[in-house]
């Protein structure tokens, strides 16, 4: 997998579970192993990706290899933001859990590409 592939996927599964403003994070309902997959719909980046998550105190942590920086997480009402930079590539992500399932959205204006993620907790 290309380094934009992974970027642009890690941005997107990431997204798939981020926090909204500044609310302090502490254990949420979605916290555990998710599974997101993320969807090229815009742009000439890879086609689709599934990638392990786990959410930590409503914390996005990435549970697979590699090295992404992530910030964001879930709020307690479920609202998902991420944001994921790898060197000089980024994605943003947004979009909302449920209790075993979530959707959303995700941009990654460095490599011109967007798309959607889905999710559900394994």
């Amino acid at each position: 997998m290309t380094l934009r592939a992974r970027v642009l996927t890690g941005a997107v599964l990431f997204a798939a579970v981020a926090a909204a403003g500044h609310e302090s994070l502490a254990r949420t309902p979605f916290d555990g192993n998710w599974s997101v997959l993320v969807v090229t719909e815009r742009g000439s980046c890879d086609r689709a990706y599934r990638y392990p998550v786990r959410i930590v105190d409503g914390r996005v942590l990435y549970a697979g290899e590699g090295s992404f920086t992530i910030s964001g997480g879930v709020s307690r009402n479920g609202t998902v933001r991420v944001s994921i930079r790898r060197g000089n590539q980024s994605a943003q992500g947004s979009g909302r859990l449920a209790v075993n399932s979530g959707r959303g959205t995700w941009t990654s204006p460095s490599n011109d590409c967007a798309g959607e993620w889905s999710a559900e907790r394994r």
